[in-house]
Formats: structure tokens, sequence, C-alpha cells
């Protein structure tokens, strides 16, 4: 029998390796962490697109600095706590290999743009070199994050067994759901 196949592998993967590190069951801190760095990478493009715009791009490229600050700290977080959800994934899966990749691309991108931050100390510039950086590391990020969402979407990686999901799709009413009207 191979790894893939032996009982209880995939609900292994389904379960906090530390509830109160990790986030509890069905509910994983990692996703709603990794929205931060993202947003904080993304928001630096717009402010260095902002600045290449602007007829004083100084309060603009302090800031996408800044944010990139923010995205490689955040980015750090984010990791520890999805370190833990996988160390929960049994070696030798697709879903193990999966993470393989979406953790050695999540830590690429952010060496990268820690790089990025290093690049622009001193004097703020506009100039193309850290802006195509971060252009490249976003497009890793995405092709990371699709990685991401096969682990939870296609594999079920800490996400509630279906018995458990559709417990939310059970009526009160044994005859089934009733008409919604205007005055109800």
């Amino acid at each position: 029998m191979s790894p893939e196949s032996t009982p209880g592998t995939q609900d292994r993967a389904k379960e906090p390796v530390s509830a109160a590190l990790a986030g509890p069951y069905g509910h994983p801190f990692h996703p709603m962490l990794v929205t931060v760095p993202i947003g904080a990478w993304m928001c630096s493009l717009v402010f260095d697109i902002g600045a290449r715009l602007s007829d004083d791009a100084r309060a603009l490229t302090t800031g996408a600095r800044w944010l990139i600050a923010v995205g490689v700290l955040s980015a750090l977080a984010a990791a520890a706590v999805g370190f833990l959800d996988f160390t929960g994934i049994p070696p030798g899966t697709r879903a193990r290999r999966t993470a393989t990749t979406h953790m050695v691309l999540n830590l690429g991108i952010t060496v990268a743009f820690a790089v990025n931050f290093l690049w622009r100390r001193g004097e703020p510039t506009t100039g193309v070199g850290p802006i195509a950086l971060s252009v490249l590391t976003l497009g890793a990020l995405g092709l990371s994050g699709a990685l991401g969402g096969k682990l939870a979407y296609r594999y079920g990686v800490r996400v509630a067994a279906e018995a458990v999901q559709a417990e939310g799709f059970h009526t009160a009413d044994p005859a089934g759901p009733r008409p919604q009207t205007w005055a109800s």
C-alpha cells in the first residue's frame, strides 16, 4: 500500500499540530496571516508605480520600502504557523511534495523581498531595478499561492472533514427548507 493510500493520512493533515499556535480544527491561522504580507507587498508595488508618476516621489518610495519590511516580518510569522501545518502532512504524499514546494518558494520570496528592502536603503529611488524585482517576486508569490490553494481546496490540508462540512447544510426542518418570502 502506498503512503498516499494509507488509511488516516488525510485525516492527520486536517488536525492541527498545536491548536493554540496553528489554529483550531477547521480554522487554521496560516491562511489568515498570509494576507498581511501579500497585501503589503502588492501595495508596495502600487506605491512604486505611483512614485514613477509623481512629481514628488519621496513619500511613496519610502512608503513602498516600509511596506516591504512589514511584508517580510509578517511573512515570517505566517511561515512559522505554516510550518506547523506542514509537519502534520504525512511524508511521501503528493500533498507533502506540494507543501514543500510551496514552503521553499515562500522562503525564497521572503528573502527576495528582504533583499529588495536592503536595496532601497539610503536615498529613496524610483529606479527600475527594485520595481522589477518586486514584479518578478510577486509573480512567484502568485504561483506559490496557487500551490497553497491546491493544498487546501484539492488535498484538504487543515480543512474540516466532509462529514463536518456537511453539518452546515442540514436543515432544521426534516421536510426541507421553506421558501423565503419578503415577509419572513
